[in-house]
């Protein structure tokens, strides 16, 4: 039988990579985006697009209906949607780091929960959520966005041993540096927020970082599509996946340094 995959923030990046490389493999793939007009070029390479709102109940509702009704089934939840807002948390205003809650966890775990009663009733499934190495170690002026992942790693760990008695897998991807737009998104937020004022000379020097080495060293979003079709179609997938620029050598220096040189790595690097 053919399996059944939903992706996420399909419209550009990691999503439309991912959806690409699913749909060469085998799997009948719907890419899911809330701007679906940047979806037109997946639907030539056999993707099925849909519109998905993250932030909307009823739009997820309605995406997973859709899928459920066409398809049948959804064997792989590929929960990719999510953005980087960056400012100081001193400046960053509220409604934003609502929002950014709210799209990169509750978005992801809405999701989850409308698609988990099926996989558990046939007793198989994967669910493979996008953290980012920023789910374990923190950048200056990341404070929101690190919370969300930080929480994605916790809310997944939990999912995972939930899920263990039904057959049901949860990746957690770790993404590195990765040659997307979010690199540009986080840097618009945070001289937004706090391009004037007493951080903004820190905020110049790290968009000179983000904009110089990171940039230059970035991996293509088709290394982590890879890692996501390894662990769709193993048989018993890892549990996370570290892919990409510096997300394996950052993490071990997360594991082995104490917090006040992991402090200053991380501020050298990106400032």
């Amino acid at each position: 039988m053919e399996r059944v995959a939903l992706v996420t923030g399909a419209s550009s990046g990691i999503g439309a990579a991912t959806a690409r490389r699913l749909a060469g493999a085998g799997f009948l793939v719907y890419g899911a985006a809330r701007r679906t007009d940047r979806l037109a070029e997946l639907a030539t390479d056999g993707v099925r697009t849909l519109a998905l709102d993250v932030t909307s109940d009823d739009s997820m509702v309605a995406a997973v209906d859709q899928v459920l009704s066409e398809a049948g089934r959804i064997d792989l939840l590929v929960n990719n949607a999510g953005y980087g807002s960056y400012g100081a948390i001193e400046d960053v205003p509220m409604d934003e780091a609502r929002r950014q809650i709210e799209v990169n966890l509750f978005g992801l775990a809405r999701m989850i929960q409308l698609v988990v009663p099926g996989m558990r009733a046939r007793g198989s499934g994967i669910i493979v959520n996008i953290s980012s190495m920023g789910g374990k170690i923190t950048t200056p002026f990341g404070g929101w966005y690190h919370a969300s992942k930080f929480a994605v790693e916790g809310l997944s760990d939990a999912l995972r041993l939930e899920l263990a008695p039904f057959g049901v897998h949860v990746v957690v991807i770790e993404p590195g540096a990765i040659a997307t737009e979010w690199g540009g998104i986080a840097m618009d937020t945070a001289r937004a927020a706090s391009g004037q004022g007493p951080y903004a000379e820190q905020v110049r020097a790290m968009d000179a970082g983000m904009n110089g080495a990171v940039a230059r060293w970035a991996s293509d979003p088709d290394v982590v599509a890879r890692a996501i079709e390894r662990a769709a179609t193993s048989d018993r997938p890892r549990t996370r996946y570290a892919i990409g620029f510096m997300a394996k050598p950052a993490l071990l220096a997360r594991r082995l340094l104490p917090d006040r040189a992991m402090d200053w790595l991380q501020t050298r690097m990106l400032t």
